[in-house]
């Protein structure tokens, strides 16, 4: 039986939960249900701020893992990895944006916003996901290296 790494695991499954919450949300308001929308998307900024931690943390005191697997694949993965950390970072700053807009109640901008912001946290969750499974599900994760320990020496 093979042993998932038990933080990359948890902070992979609350990017997924943010991503449902989110495709729930665009249920909610196209059936004009505003304040449940309100709440599940609300619940869904929660998790993947929940997922953003949980792997700061890990990135700073555990570290990042390389990627184990085969040499001639190594510049795919990577390239593949620099996309997902493009789109997440798009992704997060166009959701801090979209939920601004909405709480200062400025929904005409947050409607035109919202879809664009949504598809980019799909795409987010599901590169972020491959990531997960190229690096422990596919692969053996290669060396893992604290960013402490990498800057400070120790």
């Amino acid at each position: 039986m093979v042993m998932l790494p038990i933080l990359p695991t948890i902070s992979t499954a609350f990017i997924v939960i943010s991503a449902i919450f989110i495709a729930i949300g665009w249920v909610l308001i196209a059936k004009g249900n505003i304040v449940a929308h309100k709440r599940v998307m609300i619940a869904g900024a929660v998790s993947a701020l929940t997922f953003f931690i949980i792997y700061l943390s890990r990135t700073i005191f555990v570290g990042n893992t390389s990627f184990g697997g085969p040499d001639d694949i190594k510049i795919y993965y990577t390239l593949f990895l620099i996309f997902h950390i493009i789109l997440a970072t798009t992704g997060g700053i166009f959701g801090i944006v979209t939920l601004v807009l909405a709480f200062k109640r400025n929904i005409t901008k947050h409607r035109k916003l919202g879809p664009i912001t949504s598809v980019i946290w799909f795409f987010t969750a599901i590169t972020g996901v491959a990531v997960y499974l190229l690096l422990y599900v596919f692969y053996s994760g290669g060396e893992t290296t604290s960013m402490l320990k990498a800057i400070l020496g120790f």
